[in-house]
């Protein structure tokens, strides 16, 4: 079952939700919508699920969903066959695990409500599927937040829904119960291929889940793709920022020299450090904290030249080998370089040393790093 959001636009008093929003889902996919906090994320979601109604405009094809090509613009959530899970789970405290997740399938017209040994059948199926045989007599409260997570999200399946959207999902849960759950939850997909959208803010969340991502900002979409092509090729200074750590580097000294204005981005894990003065086109840098802890190291640098900080991230073996302590001067190379020349795109990778730019009329060069 496709999703399509055609020319969406919300707007709640003077505050624009969404500003012109176009969304195709395909079939069967698992697609994250990802962005802080205000960028319109879930009040597309809600409008997908028919819960919210986009602007009413003078075009009549603008402010449109479609699932498969039919117009559901106009239904009722209830009609939409929707499968809905909020992020506070939104559990009838007084009811069973058994009976939260048959509610949909009992409170549907009589002659269209399955018998209730066929109801019972689809429950305990569920049961089986969410890892919780043997708790449909628990209460919600006698389950941890991840089973409770999980009932939710049975409940929203029993109906068997044409498309499954989730609102945060794992937002209410500690670090590792999402990490876990993230990796049920692609499984589960993996069995059932129901066409599903998520809301994150969590950008690991999102990339490690999703089939495509949707980055969402300010009522819009700045860019859409598989996650590690959006990762990789981030199509804007704010793309490139909220997807994880990165060193912001303003560009114009050493031999990177663009012939306009250009801010310079590096990913920590493309810093490489080394003792020796490497060549020409190195950094000197001088050590100002090294964090061991983990697989990878995290290492803060200030240029020695103009003083500014940014980080690296350093293999534990390569750590141990090159011996950092405080205060020392090492030289730096940026490996990949991103490159944002007035609010334009362009990419640089290194190769033995040294940095070649894909966009002309710039040299290779490296620039000065501030981490963000």
């Amino acid at each position: 079952m496709s999703i399509e959001a055609r020319n969406i636009s919300k707007h709640f008093g003077a505050f624009t939700a969404l500003d012109g929003v176009d969304l195709k889902v395909g079939t069967g996919r698992l697609t994250a919508l990802l962005g802080p906090s205000g960028s319109g994320k879930t009040t597309l979601l809600r409008i997908i699920a028919g819960l919210e109604f986009p602007d009413a405009r003078g075009d009549p094809t603008a402010g449109r969903v479609f699932f498969h090509g039919e117009d559901v613009s106009d239904m009722a959530a209830g009609r939409r066959g929707v499968g809905f899970v909020f992020q506070h789970y939104a559990l009838f405290r007084h009811m069973t695990v058994f009976d939260n997740i048959a509610f949909g399938l009992t409170v549907g017209p009589r002659k269209n409500r399955l018998p209730r040994a066929a109801i019972a059948d689809r429950v305990r199926e569920l049961l089986g599927l969410i890892q919780l045989d043997g708790l449909g007599r628990r209460l919600p409260d006698q389950l941890s937040g991840g089973q409770r997570q999980r009932v939710a999200l049975a409940r929203a399946l029993a109906v068997q829904p044409k498309v499954l959207l989730l609102d945060e999902p794992f937002g209410a849960l500690d670090a590792q119960v999402r990490k876990d759950l993230r990796r049920w939850l692609r499984q589960l997909h993996e069995k059932l291929h129901v066409t599903t959208v998520f809301v994150t803010h969590d950008q690991e969340e999102a990339l490690e889940l999703a089939d495509e991502v949707v980055v969402m900002n300010q009522a819009r979409i700045q860019q859409v793709g598989p996650p590690q092509e959006v990762y990789d090729r981030p199509a804007s200074p704010f793309v490139i920022e909220f997807l994880g750590n990165v060193n912001r580097l303003a560009a114009g000294d050493g031999r990177l020299r663009p012939t306009d204005q250009s801010v310079l981005y590096v990913r920590p894990h493309d810093v490489d450090i080394q003792r020796d003065h490497a060549d020409d086109h190195a950094l000197r840098a001088r050590i100002l904290h090294v964090f061991s802890a983990g697989n990878y190291g995290r290492v803060s640098l200030q240029r020695a030249d103009n003083g500014e900080h940014f980080e690296a991230e350093v293999a534990r073996d390569r750590l141990h080998d090159l011996g950092l302590k405080q205060g020392d001067e090492v030289s730096v190379v940026f490996r990949h370089v991103r490159m944002f020349p007035q609010g334009k795109f362009a990419e640089a990778d290194v190769s033995d040393g040294l940095l070649a730019t894909t966009r002309p009329g710039y040299t290779p060069a490296h620039g000065a790093g501030e981490n963000i």
